[in-house]
């Protein structure tokens, strides 16, 4: 890369580091398309199945703890290099594990490179003029619904190949693995990564934090114009003079008055952006579907919908996060958040179901259809009485082997109303919460302390993270459908509530300009 300016250079960079963002989707959503299999396979309850999709996320609260300090020590480019290649690493594991043992500690430990969630969005930030911080730092954003997108569709494609008899898919055994197919096509996008994250700068303000002043004058030449490199470096240089203080230090002046209100921002919007149910609904799309009883295929293919709305509604956010600020999104967002899952709850609360003897005739023999017979037209007002009762006349593994095939023969619901719920929500969540969380987180704390603040604050996301993903199962299975929405709906409410009272917006200044305004 040259070292004189170029005004697209900038995006190039950007470009390249947020494509840990597809990373992150891909990984994060891919386990969506696998629970179909396992479940059966390692014969897993609903807290063995919480435990696995949570697993990346419990180890990204260690990670997210640790990366901001690290990064601020040893730099970010090192730290999304190392983050590369533990993506890459727990992409073959996942895909060669042998047991429910082996895909656990695969998958936490591509959990540990979730940091990357908080790191490239600083990385972008520092690199990126103020005038176009939101949209670049956006791309992460992008790069992450992209990633989901990609998973959904790589995932519904191999389903389809596993099922198709073709001679070259038996002799790769798709037909038989298929959920090792869907776990290792990562492998591709992890190692193109790594490769990229050699090839990129550090920051001018880590450089400059760390008494590098030339080569942060070097390298803010390739990013800004001649005539303000120096004003920037001053900047940079005036707002980092205390970056050299110990991690003690750094850590009480997070907690001092100078940085409360940052602080509590950050974590308010990193607790709403995960309580409201988004890691629920692109972590189980698949099987939030079969509950409305479209069956497993169609389940997949809707899956796909939700990527493709979640990519388009991130690219309107793109375009108006820098026009429009923070706060307008997050607020609308917000509002459709809170209507569509209301939504998708009620539409779950007017299901009821009863199986018929022609449908239970029509089960395979894997199902133990005599046992079936006691409850041949009776019917159920809720999904909880139903599920219940298959756990008693079938036992409670039989019952969640086969649980999509039974509901989609019992349910009598307008399938219609969930899918417009699901998917609104997913458009409301990709034009707010989404991308503009990872803004705010950015750009609202002082250059000397943005890794350590960034770990603290990544305590509380990751962690509310793991709590909705390990109780989905659990909710759905005690709770009901109808009711787990509805709790998403209320705490939609109160995160509303919540940021409209203490949210300022950011647009439009540079982060030394921010330090300023958040310090009151």
């Amino acid at each position: 890369m040259s070292n004189s300016y170029n005004p697209v250079s900038t995006v190039y960079v950007a470009a390249f580091v947020a494509l840990g963002g597809f990373i992150f989707g891909f990984d994060a959503s891919v386990i969506s398309g696998i629970q179909t299999f396992i479940v059966p396979e390692f014969s897993l309850s609903e807290i063995d199945l919480g435990f696995l999709v949570g697993a990346p996320t419990l180890a990204g609260i260690v990670a997210g703890i640790s990366a901001g300090p690290i990064a601020d020590y040893i730099g970010r480019k090192k730290v999304l290099t190392i983050l590369a290649a533990l993506y890459t690493i727990s992409a073959i594991g996942s895909a060669f594990a042998p047991n429910y043992e082996t895909l656990m500690i695969a998958r936490a430990l591509g959990g540990f490179a979730f940091a990357s969630l908080g790191i490239a969005p600083m990385y972008i930030a520092e690199i990126a003029p103020h005038e176009r911080r939101g949209f670049l730092v956006s791309f992460n954003q992008f790069n992450i619904v992209i990633g989901f997108s990609a998973a959904y569709f790589a995932n519904y494609y191999v389903l389809q190949l596993s099922g198709s008899g073709a001679a070259w898919v038996q002799s790769l055994g798709i037909d038989e693995y298929a959920w090792r197919w869907m776990l290792g096509i990562e492998i591709l996008p992890a190692g193109l990564w790594l490769m990229m994250m050699l090839a990129i700068p550090e920051t001018p303000r880590w450089l400059a934090m760390n008494g590098r002043t030339e080569q942060a004058k070097s390298v803010l030449a390739r990013f800004r114009p001649a005539d303000r490199v120096e004003a920037t470096l001053n900047e940079i240089l005036a707002s980092g003079s205390d970056a050299g203080r110990s991690l003690i230090y750094r850590l009480r002046e997070v907690l001092s008055p100078k940085v409360r209100l940052a602080i509590l921002i950050a974590i308010v919007i990193g607790i709403v952006q995960q309580v409201t149910g988004i890691n629920a609904v692109l972590f189980y799309a698949p099987t939030i579907f079969e509950q409305s009883g479209v069956g497993t295929d169609a389940a997949f293919a809707q899956a796909t919908m939700v990527g493709i709305v979640n990519v388009v509604f991130t690219i309107v956010a793109m375009l108006l996060i820098d026009r429009i600020g923070r706060r307008p999104l997050l607020i609308v967002g917000l509002l459709g958040i809170i209507v569509s899952m209301s939504i998708t709850g009620y539409g779950f609360q007017q299901a009821t179901y009863r199986l018929d003897a022609a449908s239970v005739e029509q089960f395979d023999e894997s199902i133990d259809r005599e046992s079936l017979e006691s409850l041949v037209d009776v019917r159920f007002d809720n999904d909880l009485q139903f599920k219940r009762e298959l756990e008693r006349v079938l036992g409670p593994q039989e019952a969640r082997d086969h649980q999509a095939d039974l509901v989609k023969a019992a349910i009598e619901v307008n399938p219609t109303i969930v899918l417009i719920g699901i998917l609104g929500f997913v458009a409301s969540f990709a034009m707010s919460l989404g991308p503009v969380v990872w803004v705010l987180l950015s750009e609202i704390f002082p250059n000397r302390i943005r890794g350590v603040a960034l770990g603290v604050t990544g305590i509380f996301n990751s962690g509310s993270s793991w709590v909705v993903q390990f109780l989905l199962p659990w909710e759905l299975a005690n709770l009901g459908n109808a009711m787990t929405f509805f709790i998403y709906a209320g705490l939609g409410v109160v995160g509303l509530i919540a940021l409209n009272w203490m949210l300022p917006e950011t647009k439009g200044k540079t982060l030394e300009e921010l330090e300023t305004v958040l310090a009151r």
